[in-house]
Protein backbone atom coordinates (compact mmCIF):
# COMPACT_ATOMS: atom_id res chain seq x y z
CA UNK A 1 0.00 0.00 0.00
CA UNK A 2 1.34 3.43 -0.91
CA UNK A 3 1.44 6.23 1.33
CA UNK A 4 0.19 8.51 -0.98
CA UNK A 5 -1.30 7.84 -4.56
CA UNK A 6 -2.69 10.20 -6.72
CA UNK A 7 -4.67 9.74 -10.42
CA UNK A 8 -5.10 12.75 -12.68
CA UNK A 9 -6.00 15.12 -9.80
CA UNK A 10 -7.32 18.40 -11.56
CA UNK A 11 -7.77 21.42 -9.87
CA UNK A 12 -9.11 24.91 -11.67
CA UNK A 13 -9.78 28.50 -10.34
CA UNK A 14 -12.16 29.67 -12.78
CA UNK A 15 -9.43 29.90 -16.09
CA UNK A 16 -6.61 29.04 -14.13
CA UNK A 17 -5.40 25.40 -14.08
CA UNK A 18 -3.77 24.78 -10.86
CA UNK A 19 -3.22 21.38 -10.92
CA UNK A 20 -3.47 19.50 -14.47
CA UNK A 21 -3.66 15.84 -14.21
CA UNK A 22 -1.13 14.83 -11.33
CA UNK A 23 -0.40 11.46 -10.90
CA UNK A 24 1.96 10.21 -8.53
CA UNK A 25 2.75 7.35 -5.84
CA UNK A 26 5.13 7.90 -2.47
CA UNK A 27 6.18 4.99 -0.97
CA UNK A 28 5.84 4.23 2.96
CA UNK A 29 8.47 6.18 4.94
CA UNK A 30 10.14 7.85 2.07
CA UNK A 31 10.77 11.84 1.84
CA UNK A 32 9.27 12.78 -1.38
CA UNK A 33 9.82 16.67 -2.68
CA UNK A 34 7.94 18.54 -4.56
CA UNK A 35 10.20 21.50 -6.14
CA UNK A 36 8.91 24.34 -7.90
CA UNK A 37 8.21 28.03 -7.58
CA UNK A 38 5.43 30.02 -6.18
CA UNK A 39 2.50 29.41 -8.10
CA UNK A 40 3.25 26.15 -9.26
CA UNK A 41 0.29 24.21 -7.75
CA UNK A 42 2.10 22.71 -4.87
CA UNK A 43 0.05 24.13 -1.94
CA UNK A 44 -3.18 23.25 -4.16
CA UNK A 45 -2.43 19.54 -4.06
CA UNK A 46 -1.82 19.59 -0.51
CA UNK A 47 -5.14 21.06 0.56
CA UNK A 48 -6.51 17.96 -1.46
CA UNK A 49 -4.23 15.35 -0.22
CA UNK A 50 -5.36 16.63 3.58
CA UNK A 51 -9.05 16.79 3.03
CA UNK A 52 -9.52 20.63 2.98
CA UNK A 53 -10.06 20.76 -0.68
CA UNK A 54 -11.78 18.87 -3.42
CA UNK A 55 -10.35 18.06 -6.68
CA UNK A 56 -12.66 18.91 -10.33
CA UNK A 57 -11.43 15.55 -10.99
CA UNK A 58 -9.11 12.37 -10.61
CA UNK A 59 -8.41 10.59 -7.47
CA UNK A 60 -6.08 9.96 -3.94
CA UNK A 61 -5.76 8.31 -1.61
CA UNK A 62 -3.58 8.58 1.94
CA UNK A 63 -2.39 5.12 3.48
CA UNK A 64 -5.26 3.53 1.26
CA UNK A 65 -8.15 5.69 2.32
CA UNK A 66 -9.66 7.55 -0.15
CA UNK A 67 -9.17 11.64 0.52
CA UNK A 68 -12.97 12.40 -0.22
CA UNK A 69 -14.83 9.45 1.35
CA UNK A 70 -12.51 8.98 3.91
CA UNK A 71 -11.41 12.31 4.79
CA UNK A 72 -12.27 11.98 8.66
CA UNK A 73 -9.67 8.74 8.66
CA UNK A 74 -7.59 10.26 6.75
CA UNK A 75 -7.46 13.31 9.18
CA UNK A 76 -6.30 11.44 12.08
CA UNK A 77 -3.41 9.55 10.52
CA UNK A 78 -1.72 12.38 9.19
CA UNK A 79 0.28 15.52 10.28
CA UNK A 80 0.13 19.06 8.39
CA UNK A 81 2.13 21.90 8.59
CA UNK A 82 0.72 24.63 5.98
CA UNK A 83 2.72 26.62 4.39
CA UNK A 84 1.98 29.54 7.22
CA UNK A 85 2.23 29.91 10.43
CA UNK A 86 -1.41 28.88 11.43
CA UNK A 87 -1.02 28.07 15.33
CA UNK A 88 -2.73 30.42 18.13
CA UNK A 89 -0.24 33.55 18.36
CA UNK A 90 -1.47 34.45 21.49
CA UNK A 91 -0.81 30.76 23.89
CA UNK A 92 1.99 29.66 24.87
CA UNK A 93 4.16 27.14 23.10
CA UNK A 94 3.59 24.40 25.88
CA UNK A 95 -0.35 25.69 25.40
CA UNK A 96 -0.21 24.94 22.15
CA UNK A 97 0.98 21.66 22.39
CA UNK A 98 -1.36 20.87 24.77
CA UNK A 99 -3.99 22.15 22.65
CA UNK A 100 -2.92 19.52 19.52
CA UNK A 101 -2.53 16.49 21.60
CA UNK A 102 -5.87 17.26 22.93
CA UNK A 103 -7.83 17.86 19.98
CA UNK A 104 -6.41 14.21 18.98
CA UNK A 105 -7.26 12.31 21.94
CA UNK A 106 -3.46 11.72 23.66
CA UNK A 107 -0.54 14.23 25.47
CA UNK A 108 2.24 15.40 25.22
CA UNK A 109 4.12 12.90 27.49
CA UNK A 110 2.13 9.68 25.42
CA UNK A 111 4.10 10.56 22.60
CA UNK A 112 7.06 12.64 23.93
CA UNK A 113 9.49 10.58 22.32
CA UNK A 114 8.68 11.47 18.51
CA UNK A 115 8.90 15.17 19.44
CA UNK A 116 12.07 14.98 22.11
CA UNK A 117 14.61 15.84 19.56
CA UNK A 118 12.68 18.42 18.71
CA UNK A 119 11.21 19.82 21.32
CA UNK A 120 14.05 20.08 23.54
CA UNK A 121 15.11 23.05 21.64
CA UNK A 122 12.09 25.19 22.13
CA UNK A 123 11.62 23.79 25.85
CA UNK A 124 13.66 26.52 27.20
CA UNK A 125 10.93 29.11 25.80
CA UNK A 126 7.33 27.03 26.88
CA UNK A 127 6.20 29.98 28.59
CA UNK A 128 6.49 32.22 25.63
CA UNK A 129 4.12 33.29 23.48
CA UNK A 130 3.58 31.52 20.19
CA UNK A 131 3.75 34.90 18.24
CA UNK A 132 6.71 36.23 20.05
CA UNK A 133 8.94 33.24 18.77
CA UNK A 134 11.39 33.59 16.15
CA UNK A 135 11.07 32.18 12.60
CA UNK A 136 13.09 29.07 13.77
CA UNK A 137 11.01 28.59 16.76
CA UNK A 138 7.86 28.80 15.20
CA UNK A 139 8.72 26.11 12.59
CA UNK A 140 10.14 23.57 15.45
CA UNK A 141 6.65 24.48 17.08
CA UNK A 142 4.67 23.46 14.49
CA UNK A 143 6.04 20.61 13.48
CA UNK A 144 5.82 19.21 17.00
CA UNK A 145 1.90 20.31 16.79
CA UNK A 146 1.97 18.04 13.99
CA UNK A 147 3.21 15.28 15.32
CA UNK A 148 3.02 14.84 18.51
CA UNK A 149 -0.47 12.53 18.09
CA UNK A 150 2.12 9.97 15.81
CA UNK A 151 0.78 10.58 12.39
CA UNK A 152 1.79 7.83 9.81
CA UNK A 153 2.36 10.47 6.89
CA UNK A 154 3.17 14.20 7.19
CA UNK A 155 2.54 17.04 4.93
CA UNK A 156 5.18 20.03 4.88
CA UNK A 157 4.15 22.69 2.77
CA UNK A 158 7.21 25.10 1.93
CA UNK A 159 8.04 24.71 5.56
CA UNK A 160 11.23 26.54 5.55
CA UNK A 161 10.13 29.27 3.60
CA UNK A 162 11.85 32.78 5.00
CA UNK A 163 13.60 30.75 7.77
CA UNK A 164 16.91 31.30 8.49
CA UNK A 165 20.05 29.19 7.06
CA UNK A 166 21.06 27.19 10.17
CA UNK A 167 17.34 26.59 11.21
CA UNK A 168 16.72 25.11 7.75
CA UNK A 169 19.64 22.82 7.93
CA UNK A 170 18.50 21.67 11.58
CA UNK A 171 14.89 21.29 10.33
CA UNK A 172 15.78 19.11 7.43
CA UNK A 173 18.29 16.77 10.05
CA UNK A 174 14.93 16.87 11.94
CA UNK A 175 12.99 15.06 8.51
CA UNK A 176 15.89 12.62 8.42
CA UNK A 177 15.64 11.21 12.09
CA UNK A 178 11.67 11.42 11.34
CA UNK A 179 11.51 9.00 8.58
CA UNK A 180 14.00 6.73 10.55
CA UNK A 181 11.08 6.25 12.25
CA UNK A 182 8.80 5.13 9.53
CA UNK A 183 7.33 8.43 8.65
CA UNK A 184 6.40 9.39 5.21
CA UNK A 185 6.63 12.51 4.26
CA UNK A 186 5.41 14.86 1.52
CA UNK A 187 7.39 18.11 1.36
CA UNK A 188 7.74 21.46 -0.72
CA UNK A 189 10.03 23.98 -1.59
CA UNK A 190 10.88 26.51 -3.38
CA UNK A 191 14.58 26.08 -2.61
CA UNK A 192 16.24 23.70 -4.84
CA UNK A 193 19.51 22.67 -2.73
CA UNK A 194 16.84 21.48 -0.23
CA UNK A 195 16.29 18.55 -3.28
CA UNK A 196 19.44 16.46 -2.33
CA UNK A 197 17.98 15.44 1.08
CA UNK A 198 14.95 13.95 -0.41
CA UNK A 199 14.93 10.19 -1.42
CA UNK A 200 13.06 11.52 -4.64
CA UNK A 201 11.74 15.09 -6.17
CA UNK A 202 9.29 15.96 -8.71
CA UNK A 203 10.15 19.31 -10.69
CA UNK A 204 7.01 21.02 -10.64
CA UNK A 205 5.39 23.70 -12.82
CA UNK A 206 2.03 25.10 -13.98
CA UNK A 207 0.54 22.72 -12.47
CA UNK A 208 2.30 19.70 -13.57
CA UNK A 209 5.24 17.38 -12.74
CA UNK A 210 7.65 18.27 -15.35
CA UNK A 211 10.06 14.66 -14.31
CA UNK A 212 10.18 12.78 -11.29
CA UNK A 213 13.25 10.89 -10.04
CA UNK A 214 16.07 10.33 -7.57
CA UNK A 215 18.35 14.05 -7.30
CA UNK A 216 21.01 12.16 -8.85
CA UNK A 217 19.11 10.42 -11.51
CA UNK A 218 17.58 14.48 -12.23
CA UNK A 219 21.00 15.99 -12.10
CA UNK A 220 22.91 13.18 -14.36
CA UNK A 221 20.15 13.55 -16.81
CA UNK A 222 21.58 17.01 -17.62
CA UNK A 223 22.33 16.27 -21.66
CA UNK A 224 24.47 19.27 -22.25
CA UNK A 225 28.02 20.76 -20.77
CA UNK A 226 26.96 24.09 -18.47
CA UNK A 227 29.69 27.16 -18.04
CA UNK A 228 29.66 29.14 -15.78
CA UNK A 229 30.35 32.94 -17.32
CA UNK A 230 31.30 36.11 -15.58
CA UNK A 231 33.16 39.07 -16.67
CA UNK A 232 34.27 42.45 -14.90
CA UNK A 233 30.74 44.40 -15.99
CA UNK A 234 28.41 41.37 -14.72
CA UNK A 235 25.33 44.20 -15.03
CA UNK A 236 25.87 44.17 -19.14
CA UNK A 237 26.93 40.77 -19.54
CA UNK A 238 23.28 38.81 -19.77
CA UNK A 239 22.14 41.01 -22.26
CA UNK A 240 25.67 40.79 -24.06
CA UNK A 241 25.24 36.75 -23.62
CA UNK A 242 21.88 36.49 -24.92
CA UNK A 243 23.04 38.32 -27.99
CA UNK A 244 25.85 35.42 -28.76
CA UNK A 245 23.97 33.78 -31.94
CA UNK A 246 24.78 29.97 -30.49
CA UNK A 247 23.29 30.43 -26.90
CA UNK A 248 20.66 28.10 -25.69
CA UNK A 249 20.18 29.58 -22.64
CA UNK A 250 21.70 31.56 -20.10
CA UNK A 251 20.53 32.51 -16.26
CA UNK A 252 21.66 34.27 -13.11
CA UNK A 253 23.04 31.76 -10.78
CA UNK A 254 24.80 33.74 -8.07
CA UNK A 255 27.78 35.50 -8.70
CA UNK A 256 28.15 34.38 -12.15
CA UNK A 257 25.84 33.24 -15.50
CA UNK A 258 25.34 29.75 -16.24
CA UNK A 259 25.18 29.18 -20.07
CA UNK A 260 24.74 26.14 -22.12
CA UNK A 261 25.41 26.34 -25.81
CA UNK A 262 24.54 24.79 -29.47
CA UNK A 263 26.76 22.62 -31.10
CA UNK A 264 28.43 25.27 -33.10
CA UNK A 265 29.65 27.15 -30.00
CA UNK A 266 32.32 26.93 -28.04
CA UNK A 267 33.73 28.27 -24.72
CA UNK A 268 36.82 29.87 -27.02
CA UNK A 269 34.41 31.46 -29.57
CA UNK A 270 31.82 32.76 -26.53
CA UNK A 271 35.07 34.83 -25.24
CA UNK A 272 36.34 36.28 -28.35
CA UNK A 273 32.63 37.48 -28.56
CA UNK A 274 32.59 38.79 -25.32
CA UNK A 275 35.88 40.14 -25.78
CA UNK A 276 34.78 41.78 -29.17
CA UNK A 277 31.71 43.05 -27.23
CA UNK A 278 34.11 44.95 -24.85
CA UNK A 279 34.21 42.82 -21.65
CA UNK A 280 37.05 42.73 -19.74
CA UNK A 281 38.37 39.65 -17.43
CA UNK A 282 36.13 37.19 -18.76
CA UNK A 283 36.00 33.87 -16.56
CA UNK A 284 33.99 30.93 -18.87
CA UNK A 285 34.34 27.16 -16.83
CA UNK A 286 32.87 24.35 -17.35
CA UNK A 287 30.66 23.08 -14.19
CA UNK A 288 28.99 20.09 -12.43
CA UNK A 289 24.88 21.26 -13.03
CA UNK A 290 22.71 21.25 -9.98
CA UNK A 291 18.87 20.56 -9.84
CA UNK A 292 18.02 23.87 -10.23
CA UNK A 293 20.31 24.18 -13.33
CA UNK A 294 18.01 20.81 -14.52
CA UNK A 295 14.69 23.08 -13.92
CA UNK A 296 15.56 25.98 -15.59
CA UNK A 297 16.34 23.75 -18.38
CA UNK A 298 12.89 21.67 -18.70
CA UNK A 299 10.83 24.82 -18.56
CA UNK A 300 12.74 25.96 -22.02
CA UNK A 301 13.63 22.30 -23.70
CA UNK A 302 10.94 19.89 -21.38
CA UNK A 303 11.51 16.96 -24.04
CA UNK A 304 15.04 16.97 -23.72
CA UNK A 305 15.24 15.43 -20.37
Amino acid sequence: MKAIYTEQLSKAYGRVQALDAVSFEVEPGEIYGIIGPDGAGKTTLFRILTTLMLADRGKAAVEGLDVVKDFKAIRRIIGYMPGHFSLYQDLTVEENLRFFATVFGTTIEANYRLIEDIYRQIEPFRQRRAGKLSGGMKQKLALCCALIHQPKVLFLDEPTTGVDPVSRKEFWEMLVRLKAQGISILVSTPYMDEAKLCDRIALMQGGRFLRVDTPPGIVGSFPYPLWAVQSKDMHRLLSDLRGYPHLRSSYSFGESYHVVLKPEGTPGDLKEYLSGEGHKEIEVGQIIPTVEDCFMLMLNEKEVL
